[in-house]
């Protein structure tokens, strides 16, 4: 039974009500010896507190696509077949252009939302670069499918979940595809194809999109083989310039550190309430040695570059959230690089899906410029610095010192927050 299915829910919303109604109808009734009547009445209250808490709990997980299956939520899950030393560009000294193409078979997906605005599909994508063996689900534009478009090859969004998180969250928790859809009708967003790959690869663990001999290749996999598979398998453009990455909490810091750190594969990058430093997951293998947390820190990514990246930077956060961590890449950026930071007040909510879902619309208009795809009306164009929102004069910094603002670690004490 699919931990994320209607049957799941249902079942569970049956045992809920039965296990209430037992001790209602039976407390009295129980008959024996006064021990087992004691036992048999502590059965029936926890078999009532035990199916109340599991409902909770699917309802959670279903609202926030924070476990995708059994395996996820148990911890024994593990996607990764392989994790060889691919050296400092991620390839391994494979040409990956001049691999044969992938061709890949694609069925529709289930859950809820998955079948909403045209349909959400889904592929099991073994990596020939990383050695991951995974899911990614793919949702294509309106235009797609339409005569006049038959020859267009059209931009490209990979879309990151946080941890633990479920690649469909930005299908059903966010709605991103349901949002865009009419705003690309209309052509006030760009026809986007959107791409979400499974990013949580090992059982309790976060991978920190990073690249680790012996454990994972989770860089690799996000930047190479994904954008491969969808380029061999759809009229997509070439990357870099058709190419972008969003992704909210730790999946925003991995979008941040991927456009960063690969310039050539990615022109734009989306970071919702994410962080610099790979710490502020706690359960980041990038975080395990100063020198990983060196390599996929965005900000010394971007302080340190010998020519600044040709890439464009939206990250949004509230105070302590995110928005300092959009601040510090602000700081260190030099053209071609630009930053956008849009800061949120603590009235539009937490570290969760209701702050990031009205996020989706603003980021993919923004997206639409940066990525010349069109001018989508009332928006200005790109520039090094911060964005057009209520951003305060002097940023609060929730107690943190200078040198924790500028490295990203001023989330630590947030960390239990984020998925």
């Amino acid at each position: 039974m699919s931990l994320t299915g209607t049957t799941f829910l249902y079942t569970t919303i049956v045992l809920t009500v039965v296990a209430l109604a037992l001790p209602l109808t039976l407390w009295s009734r129980v008959r024996g010896p006064q021990p087992l009547r004691a036992v048999a009445r502590l059965l029936m209250l926890l078999f009532a507190q035990g199916t109340a808490v599991t409902l909770v709990f699917v309802l959670v997980n279903n609202q926030n696509n924070l476990y995708d299956n059994w395996a996820d939520l148990l911890g024994t899950g593990n996607h990764v077949e392989q994790a060889t030393d691919l050296g400092q560009d991620g390839t391994g000294g494979i040409a990956v252009k001049r691999l044969p193409k992938v061709r890949q078979t694609f069925r529709p997906a289930g859950g809820p939302r998955m079948h909403a605005s045209g349909g959400v599909r889904v592929t099991q994508l073994r990596g020939r670069v990383s050695g991951v063996n995974a899911e990614v689900y793919v949702w294509l534009p309106p235009q797609y499918s339409e005569p006049a478009y038959r020859h267009r090859k059209f931009p490209v969004v990979e879309l990151l979940s946080g941890y633990p998180g479920s690649a469909k969250a930005w299908f059903g928790s966010l709605k991103a595809h349901e949002q865009l859809l009419p705003l690309m009708r209309s052509g006030r967003v760009a026809p986007f194809i959107l791409v979400a790959p499974r990013t949580n690869l090992l059982a309790s663990v976060d991978t920190g999109c990073a690249n680790i001999p012996g454990q994972v290749n989770a860089d690799s996999w996000l930047s190479l083989d994904v954008p491969k598979m969808i380029t061999d398998n759809f009229r997509a453009q070439p990357a870099p310039q058709g190419w972008a990455v969003a992704g909210y909490s730790a999946g925003a810091h991995c979008a941040a550190k991927l456009a960063v750190a690969h310039p050539d594969r990615y022109r734009a990058a989306v970071s919702l309430s994410g962080y610099n430093d790979p710490i502020g997951e706690r359960n980041s293998l990038a975080a395990q040695t100063p020198a990983l947390r060196a390599a996929n820190n965005p900000y010394l990514l971007l302080r340190n570059a010998p020519v600044p990246p040709r890439v464009a930077l939206y990250l949004s956060g509230e105070s302590g959230d995110g928005y300092e961590a959009g601040m510090a890449l602000e700081s260190v950026a030099k053209a071609p690089t630009t930053v956008h930071v849009q800061f949120l007040p603590r009235s539009a909510g937490g570290h969760n899906m209701a702050l990031w879902r009205p996020q989706v619309t603003p980021a993919f208009r923004w997206l639409t410029l940066q990525m010349g795809q069109g001018r989508a009306p009332g928006q200005a164009g790109s520039r090094t610095g911060s964005g057009t929102g209520p951003t305060p004069r002097s940023p609060s910094n929730d107690g943190s010192t200078h040198a924790a603002l500028a490295s990203g670690t001023a989330w630590r004490a947030a960390a239990t927050r984020r998925r």
